[in-house]
């Protein structure tokens, strides 16, 4: 163990984080850079020379027309597109028109009407944080959300027109998603 090169330990700069290219504003060498979105590539000489670029190139996908296809509120064409959370399938006349069509739309069977504004239906989404929860498909006039999977059965006791099903210690239970109802009930 004596045998140990400390000038390894005592660099501040780690070999991965040197790139061994040449800034193609300046000419200045270009290192790893961080920042609170993550890792990228920028230019030694900053102030002077504001060059980056990103650590991982990402593939953009092309918008694609679907042939054939016509879009229900404007029957122009659809396309698929790729957004901040995927790719999805939107009207090609979009300014004008914001259809969307999610890759993961269930049947009318399966639809849960929603108890609140007895319009619209809960449907599941998804924060821009990555968390799940089941909110109201008219959202800007109804607010209403659960973060728990919704059932299609009213509480027996309040009379809420849903149930929401969660796991505890216990196992499975379904409850009221009312505060002031204290309904629970194994599944």
């Amino acid at each position: 163990m004596a045998k140990i090169d400390q000038q390894l330990f005592t660099t501040h700069e780690h070999a991965l984080e040197k790139e061994y290219e040449l800034c193609p504003k300046c000419g200045c060498e270009l290192s790893v850079r961080h920042s609170k979105h993550g890792g990228f590539i920028g230019c030694n000489n900053y102030p002077s020379c504001d060059y980056t670029r990103p650590l991982v190139q990402h593939e953009s996908i092309e918008t694609q027309v679907i042939e054939g296809s016509s879009c229900p509120e404007c029957a122009s064409e659809l396309a698929v597109k790729s957004g901040r959370f995927g790719i999805f399938i939107g009207c090609t006349n979009y300014p004008q028109c914001r259809h969307i069509e999610k890759h993961d739309q269930a049947a009318a069977e399966d639809e849960i009407d929603c108890p609140k504004c007895k319009t619209g239906h809960v449907e599941h989404r998804t924060s821009r944080f990555g968390k799940s929860f089941y909110a109201c498909s008219g959202y800007p006039k109804c607010k209403f959300l659960v973060n728990y999977p919704p059932v299609a059965e009213a509480c027996p006791d309040c009379g809420f027109g849903i149930l929401v099903e969660r796991k505890g210690a216990a196992g499975m239970r379904l409850e009221c998603p009312e505060k002031a109802c204290k309904y629970k009930r194994p599944v």
